[in-house]
């Protein structure tokens, strides 16, 4: 009832202001369970794609937003968990990541439609990174449920890092053919297995976003990048202060 209304108002607001375009809406299963398994340019992409599909998707969410005080938290929660999102507590690299396989098997074990990100984080550079092999890999080879890719467009350059008011322009949603993997169900216990199942779910979403592909980690991407504006800081703050030392020393000289 509440996901109903949520996504009546939130995915009809979404489709009247922005419009987005969809091709491959006949790849997504009218019953059953499916592994909706797709690149992460923002933080729109978890409305946007429930937004143009006909059954409810869940996608897995912090857990701090189902449990902040007062008015405001009680609001958060219930529009996350109005738009299908599901808590998992992520303290701890390794609990996190267990409690979210359990919530997508139970997803897909339920019937459902489970939504996962490979690339694990949002890209910071609008490329496609490395997928992950412990979640998505997993999911799939527990249940042997398909794995659809699926290929967000354009939804980063929507409201950019530091931008509050979002850019109306038409984002793009790609849904390819379902990857069937049953074949290795049981086999989650083995990285080699894993890590191919990952690699061929990755290439596909590479095909259909026209992304350029970066064989390493988004989180060791984004530390690069985080470690490097770090280090352009410095050098400016080193600069001005050796300008501002030069300068002082200049009137100095010119006083005496």
């Amino acid at each position: 009832m509440i996901y109903g209304a949520m996504k009546f108002s939130i995915g009809g607001s979404l489709k009247l202001a922005f419009r987005p375009w969809v091709e491959g809406l006949e790849n997504i299963p009218e019953r059953g369970p499916a592994i909706l398994a797709s690149n992460h340019l923002s933080f729109s992409d978890s409305f946007f794609l429930p937004a143009v599909l006909d059954r409810k998707v869940t996608f897995i969410a912090k857990a701090e937003y189902f449990t902040a005080p007062g008015v405001k938290g009680k609001l958060t929660a219930a529009f996350f968990k109005g738009v299908g999102q599901l808590p998992v507590d992520r303290s701890g690299a390794r609990g996190a990541g267990e409690a979210a396989i359990r919530a997508g098997i139970q997803v897909v074990e339920s019937g459902g439609l489970f939504g996962i990100y490979p690339e694990g984080t949002r890209s910071p550079d609008g490329r496609l990174y490395r997928g992950k092999p412990g979640g998505l890999a997993r999911v799939a080879l527990a249940t042997g449920a398909p794995v659809i890719p699926v290929a967000m467009i354009d939804t980063e350059k929507i409201q950019p890092p530091g931008k509050v008011v979002p850019k109306l322009m038409r984002p793009g949603i790609r849904i390819g053919r379902p990857l069937d993997f049953s074949r290795y169900q049981g086999m989650d216990g083995d990285r080699f297995i894993l890590r191919s199942v990952t690699d061929e779910v990755m290439y596909e979403i590479m095909k259909l976003s026209g992304q350029e592909y970066v064989d390493v980690y988004a989180t060791a991407a984004k530390r690069q990048i985080a470690d490097e504006a770090k280090a352009r800081a410095e050098e400016a703050k080193r600069d001005r202060k050796q300008a501002a030392a030069s300068d002082e020393n200049g009137t100095e000289r010119s006083g005496a």
